[in-house]
């Protein structure tokens, strides 16, 4: 697959706590040269990245991240401010402990809500795949799909494991129509990209790809 196209469907991130603008004004200029799908960047430079690319880059924002345990009228909050903010696309965190105690309409009630208030931005759900049994993602799968959500994300990469293959795999074999796929976590080389993608993943997190780019590409003079 050409690395052009795999970029296309990266949101390229960065999510580490001790960012800065200049580290993230570095990967806006990245997604714009490469073309990525977006940025995905802390919910704090949102209004000032945007600002900054315009319309030439997507930028997606994280919410009640990395655990997913905040009270659903925070991460309402935490959405409609990051969409003010200029957010095109919002990947939430579930609350995992309510899906382990089976408060399915809990889980549903907030991620239906949290459409609502995206509207027609995208909105994806990580369900960090990691700390789930497969019941569990099976079950994800469903909630996510009757929420309205347009992917299912397998993982923060701040858990104990990013996306497998297999979870991608089941991803495509439960969800609804309609419902895409964005894996993260651990997505290091072409080949992961290459593999994630053909197992059914619209998506990549990752920063590495880009990272690649780079060592592909001549400097230019300019």
């Amino acid at each position: 697959m050409d690395i052009k196209e795999i970029l296309s469907k990266c949101d390229h991130t960065l999510l580490s706590q001790s960012a800065t603008w200049d580290d993230i004004k570095a990967i806006c200029d990245d997604g714009i040269k490469f073309s990525t799908a977006s940025v995905c960047i802390p919910p704090s430079f949102v209004k000032e990245a945007k600002a900054y690319v315009g319309d030439k880059l997507k930028i997606c924002t994280v919410i009640g991240f990395p655990n997913g345990y905040n009270t659903t009228a925070v991460k309402l909050f935490e959405t409609r401010d990051a969409i003010e903010n200029g957010a095109d696309e919002i990947d939430t965190v579930i609350n995992i402990g309510d899906l382990k105690s089976k408060k399915y309409d809990a889980i549903l009630y907030e991620l239906t809500e949290q459409k609502k208030v995206c509207g027609d931005k995208i909105f994806k759900v990580i369900i960090e795949t990691c700390l789930l049994t497969e019941e569990e993602k099976i079950k994800m799968c469903e909630l996510v799909s009757k929420s309205g959500a347009d992917y299912i994300k397998t993982s923060t990469g701040f858990s104990t494991a990013g996306a497998t293959r297999e979870d991608v795999k089941l991803f495509s074999e439960h969800i609804g129509d309609g419902v895409l796929i964005k894996a993260a976590g651990g997505i290091a080389s072409l080949k992961d990209a290459e593999d994630f993608i053909a197992l059914g993943a619209s998506r990549l997190g990752t920063s590495r790809i880009v990272k690649i780019a780079k060592n592909e590409t001549p400097v230019s003079n300019y």
